[in-house]
């Protein structure tokens, strides 16, 4: 019997794990790391050996379906292209172009095909109402990065491999295997630290998996953690701790960000953040004594009322100490496909906005917190059609309940997903394209994210079914429908005509061939210092106070002076992740799944005796928006007066056909997010402290 060994790089997460998989007779048998692979040195973890369940998932749909009632029914692509793009042109031609939405999910940017071709066909649409994952996540990362730096993906990463002091902030990259630093192997990464006589700090509201290898641990009050860095900062001002080194030849505002944390005395935030005046002023001293020291915040930052605020300070507090683009601090990537090298500065902000709440568009979408309301609010532009891309928002984005009864009322939904879920239900066609272990990969938006250079191609290990089609196909074919007249030739291109392009007129000159040659990869080098000529401001730098920005502390200021009254909902909610969980899109993963529930709503020891509960107790969660019923896990590994639930459970809606999901369905966190708690600034979702009411069920 030949076995036969492939190599590729894992797309379900942005670690970009590298993968030796061996075959037999058309099956695969192992997955296990690649050693060879200089980027993640044979690391992998219990989510890629899942790609061989997704692979064979009787659920995965292979061809075109359209909903037939409460049933299915095959169809073939010529039926449903000509429907799909039939119904869009009735309804932009009876309404208007703005009443077709698109919402993309996550799954989108870690396939070539789709983060490459979705694009044009989004154009295609000639709408203002395109959402994404984006501004349910990590959209407070990319305006910082766009107001200091001059690009919303200029973002800096964590240089961990040489750091000294690397704090964490609202990150759990021991779970998450990185996010906005794609990093592999990232427990020994964190321990080398440790080894070479460093410390990791961790500033989180739970004790998370990361937490418990760090060095020191502190809880934090959900929301709080921009009036934290702006008394660090403050701190680091008044203590003459500030070294900007060279980056003082290419800074702006230094003196206008003295001026505006002045009043954030650590004295001042310590009923807001739970943390002591002192252990503050200790936190800003640590850091700047460090040889090498990197800030690091993450979703937990990022999703709440002031994300866009936290991300800025910790971006100053990486510049202030001199700790910006030099090893061991944060720094920006080289990558070998670089699609910043001709980036120009514009403004990608506010251009529209949204027509019931008047929300801000960044980057061409507009937060996904108004999606339902621009459903089920009447009047002109009113959504009344729906584009689904690899999403599904019922479950990840704020008030599931409410975008649920809002598909129900579209007058057309087409979904491109491999699955009929939870948002998916709703389509009246699904369009599924080859997956997984079907298409070559190259990780276009993550080596830009990566904590060292490097370059990789995966082939396709297996033939897509027969009549199936790839990513790019539906996407290319469904923009030239709607560009074009129906007798106009069509020839789909496969995405490795622009990689290969793109890598060879990239700094390195590599070409697609050199990477089919390289099957574990090409090592390029660790990251290198890069300013001021990456910087894309348009004279070149660094804007430390952007007005903006600056102006956004008013509304933090008067958040101080607010009174605390929660009316009974006397908890703050948070999400959290577990290593193998990926969203809501894992979840029919046997091996993945299985074992003891995850689906709890963690709470401190202190708070269940208060409220008299036992372990694994029922109790009943209520926010403004909606209650589930979940069973409860008590640990002191919660802060008092927060509780936590996990990310992208609710599997049991009628209709949803994920027979592995539904035996673990759980109840769905985001029935509790409030659409209208955001980041005001941005519209980016406030998942993080979200108050609710917890009672024991009897």
């Amino acid at each position: 019997m030949q076995t036969l060994t492939h190599y590729r790089t894992c797309n379900l997460c942005e670690a970009m794990c590298g993968l030796e998989i061996k075959v037999e007779e058309g099956k695969v048998t192992k997955i296990e790391g690649d050693k060879n692979d200089p980027f993640s040195r044979g690391h992998i973890c219990p989510k890629a050996v899942a790609l061989k369940d997704i692979y064979e998932d009787p659920n995965r749909l292979k061809f075109p379906v359209k909903r037939v009632g409460d049933s299915w029914q095959q169809i073939s692509w010529e039926e449903a292209f000509e429907v799909v793009v039939s119904r869009i042109k009735d309804i932009q031609v009876k309404y208007g172009n703005n009443a077709v939405g698109m919402y993309q999910g996550n799954p989108s940017i870690h396939n070539l095909g789709t983060s490459m071709n979705s694009p044009a066909f989004a154009r295609a649409l000639h709408t203002k109402n395109l959402f994404s994952a984006t501004s349910a996540d990590q959209l407070p990362h990319h305006f910082a990065a766009w107001q200091m730096f001059g690009h919303p993906m200029l973002m800096p990463i964590p240089d961990i491999d040489h750091t000294d002091y690397m704090l964490i902030i609202g990150g759990n990259p021991i779970a998450s295997n990185g996010s906005i630093m794609s990093v592999p192997d990232v427990a020994n990464r964190l321990k080398a630290i440790q080894k070479r006589g460093g410390k990791v700090v961790v500033i989180d509201p739970r004790f998370t998996e990361t937490a418990a290898k760090a060095d020191e641990h502190y809880f934090i009050r959900p929301g709080a953690d921009a009036f934290l860095l702006l008394a660090m900062i403050q701190t680091i001002f008044t203590e003459n701790l500030m070294s900007l080194d060279r980056l003082a030849e290419f800074t702006d505002g230094v003196e206008k960000l003295r001026e505006i944390v002045a009043p954030f005395t650590p004295e001042r935030v310590e009923k807001q953040t739970g943390i002591s005046a002192e252990l503050i002023r200790q936190l800003a001293y640590d850091f700047t004594q460090a040889k090498a020291a990197v800030c690091y915040g993450r979703v937990g930052v990022s999703v709440q009322t002031f994300g866009s605020i936290a991300q800025w300070l910790i971006n100053a507090i990486n510049v202030l100490t001199g700790n910006l683009d030099r090893a061991g601090g944060a720094m920006f990537s080289s990558p070998a496909l670089d699609f910043l090298a001709r980036a120009r500065s514009e403004n990608k902000f506010n251009r529209w906005q949204s027509r019931v709440r008047k929300l801000p568009e960044f980057l061409g979408e507009l937060p996904v917190a108004t999606l339902a309301e621009e459903i089920l609010t009447e009047g002109e532009s009113q959504i009344k059609a729906m584009v689904i891309s690899c999403g599904n928002p019922i479950l990840s984005t704020p008030n599931g309940g409410q975008l649920d009864r809002a598909f129900e009322q579209l007058e057309f939904m087409v979904a491109i997903d491999i699955y009929i879920n939870e948002t998916t239900r709703h389509a009246d066609i699904i369009l599924p394209p080859a997956t997984g272990l079907e298409v070559s990969h190259y990780d276009t938006t993550f080596h830009v994210l990566a904590v060292r250079n490097t370059a990789k191609y995966s082939e396709a290990l297996f033939q897509k079914a027969e009549g199936a089609k790839y990513d790019w196909e539906i996407y290319q074919e469904l923009a030239h429908r709607l560009n074009n007249a129906p007798d106009v030739a069509f020839n789909p291109e496969p995405p490795e005509v622009k990689l290969d392009m793109g890598l060879q007129f990239g700094s390195y000159q590599l070409s697609l061939q050199q990477l089919r040659d390289n099957p574990h990869g090409i090592d390029l080098g660790a990251l290198k210092p890069s300013l001021p000529k990456r910087l894309l401001t348009p004279d070149k730098r660094i804007n430390i106070a952007p007005d903006i920005l600056v102006k956004d502390i008013e509304r933090l200021q008067q958040s101080l002076k607010s009174a605390d009254t929660q009316n009974g909902f006397d908890y703050l909610l948070i999400g959290r992740r577990h290593l193998r969980d990926n969203n809501s899109w894992m979840h029919n993963s046997e091996r993945l799944v299985k074992g003891r529930n995850r689906c709890t709503l963690m709470i401190h020891s202190a708070d269940a005796h208060r409220l008299n509960l036992d372990n694994l107790s029922i109790v009943k969660v209520t926010s403004r928006v909606g209650c589930v019923e979940l069973p409860i896990e008590i640990t002191d590994h919660m802060m008092q007066g927060v509780v936590s639930m996990p990310h992208g459970y609710g599997h049991a809606r009628k209709g949803v056909q994920l027979d592995v999901a539904a035996k673990y369905a759980g109840v769905s966190i985001n029935d509790l997010t409030d659409e209208y708690v955001v980041d005001e600034l941005t519209g980016n979702a406030a998942f993080n402290n979200v108050a609710v009411k917890v009672e024991k069920v009897s």
